[in-house]
């Protein structure tokens, strides 16, 4: 992000902004119940109000498949967008997304107005970045700026086909504040660095792991993956999921953190169930000791000792993918312990999204993180070392 051009270097003033968000936040029954990610756009909407342009704000929301689906309407974020910045956001209820609607309210804006089109997604062109759509919302504009990190890895017209065609293009503040701390973290960490890996599947990262063993001292594997890494050294994991199919590259990737002198820490006691729900009678059991019938839905007192021993002296510490059933409040201790054991550290701590995020913000720890990232899978791919495509698309500068 040092070499690309973000709105500090744009003359703004009198025109016309297409900014891309991620407004792809969990909503029940109408009421937005995570506003991290519209939060987190403020400053950037602030900035350019400020500076006189005219701004038009898109978004997609959920995964209406290209199918207008009114339970997907951004008219929630709308609202909730004018309370927090105690403005009007015009909402262009037009399910064309570019009707007549939006171009009507579009010419009639003044200096400093904000626009929220409606979801980009009602528009089957989005997902297959066409370039007729993309020329639509390039035509809305005089600038393009992107501040959607959260789907900085897809390729969709609203976040990449766009800059194709847009006269200018630059990264709003949140889009610089996490590609900021990805690279501090991954390309230049403060020694110690640990890295926790939790969540369900060794599949969705198998990069991460194979990169992260190229730089961490400590890697922390913990979640239903660790039992595919368990399986992989010979032990007994009862009814707990394993991935079968990566059991080599489990084997691989033990014998890569033994030769480069990484620590591996996987679980040494597990909270067991015979059925998968809250409540039901469970049991702590030793690390070869799960039964047949039986599965983890969280690590064991032990095991978040150990963990939180491993992460108290660190300087940098990435964390992705919850413990265990965190969704689960009898499960959710050892997520909890690990979150308490993170507030303390004396270093630079980075959530690295999804539901170790939600976590997170559940639990109340956000503010003693340095920081809690608005992506996902956007976060899994920068960790993997790959390139996305949304910030790969905005202008370089000089």
């Amino acid at each position: 992000m040092h070499n690309k051009k973000t709105i500090d270097h744009l003359d703004a003033k009198g025109k016309v902004i297409l900014l891309r968000c991620d407004f792809n936040v969990p909503l029940i029954d109408g009421v937005i119940t995570d506003e991290k990610r519209l939060v987190e756009s403020l400053p950037t909407i602030k900035k350019l109000v400020t500076d006189g342009a005219k701004i038009i704000l898109c978004s997609h929301f959920g995964k209406p498949h290209g199918k207008i689906d009114m339970k997907l309407t951004l008219e929630p974020v709308a609202k909730r967008l004018s309370e927090l910045l105690d403005q009007t956001v015009t909402f262009t209820y037009d399910t064309e997304v570019i009707g007549k609607k939006s171009k009507d309210i579009i010419a009639n804006m003044k200096e400093g107005d904000l626009v929220l089109l409606e979801n980009t997604r009602f528009r089957p062109e989005e997902e297959l970045n066409d370039d007729d759509f993309s020329k639509e919302l390039a035509g809305l504009c005089d600038i393009f700026v992107n501040d959607a990190f959260g789907t900085g890895h897809r390729k969709h017209s609203s976040t990449v086909g766009v800059a194709r065609f847009a006269k200018e293009t630059a990264a709003g503040y949140l889009m610089r504040k996490e590609i900021t701390y990805l690279k501090e973290v991954t390309e230049n960490p403060e020694h110690p660095f640990v890295a926790i890996l939790g969540g369900a599947k060794v599949g969705d990262k198998i990069g991460i792991v194979n990169n992260l063993l190229d730089k961490v001292d400590t890697l922390i594997v913990g979640g239903v993956m660790a039992y595919t890494f368990l399986k992989a050294l010979g032990y007994e994991v009862g009814d707990c999921r394993v991935e079968e199919d990566r059991i080599v590259f489990v084997q691989e990737m033990i014998d890569k953190a033994k030769a480069n002198n990484v620590r591996l820490l996987l679980p040494v006691d597990h909270v067991v169930v015979k059925e998968f729900k809250n409540d039901t009678d469970f049991k702590v059991v030793l690390r070869n000791m799960i039964e047949p019938g039986w599965e983890s839905l969280d690590i064991g007192p032990e095991t978040r000792k150990i963990f939180a021993d491993a992460v108290k002296d660190a300087k940098t510490v990435i964390w992705n993918g919850t413990m265990g059933v965190f969704e689960f409040e009898n499960f959710a201790g050892g997520t909890l312990a690990l979150a308490e054991a993170l507030a303390d550290v004396d270093g630079v701590t980075l959530i690295g999204g999804g539901d170790s995020a939600a976590a997170i913000n559940q639990l109340g720890f956000s503010d003693k993180m340095s920081h809690v990232s608005t992506g996902g899978g956007a976060t899994l791919e920068f960790l993997k070392g790959i390139e996305l495509p949304g910030i790969r698309a905005i202008e370089s500068i000089d």
